[in-house]
């Protein structure tokens, strides 16, 4: 099965390329699949906060202020 995949050109700080590049070389993949990789996981960790947000929606809301008060109130502060 073929992966279809697009080209970008990305602009790396010369420390972050060195970094990747060395780890390219200890792991035997290329930097396309590392970068791939970490940009996979950041976007699926947004997503699971979208969906935590998404969840609580439903919640109270109470302001700093608020909050605040409640935790002097209870010696937490």
């Amino acid at each position: 099965m073929t992966t279809l995949t697009k080209r970008a050109t990305v602009y790396l700080k010369p420390g972050l390329h060195r970094a990747l590049r060395l780890k390219s070389v200890e792991t035997a993949r290329s930097l396309s699949d590392i970068v791939n990789e970490a940009v996979q996981l950041s976007l699926a960790e947004d997503a699971e906060d979208l969906a935590a947000f998404g969840e609580r929606s439903g919640e109270p809301v109470i302001s700093y202020e608020a909050a605040l008060k409640e935790l002097k109130r209870h010696g937490k502060l």
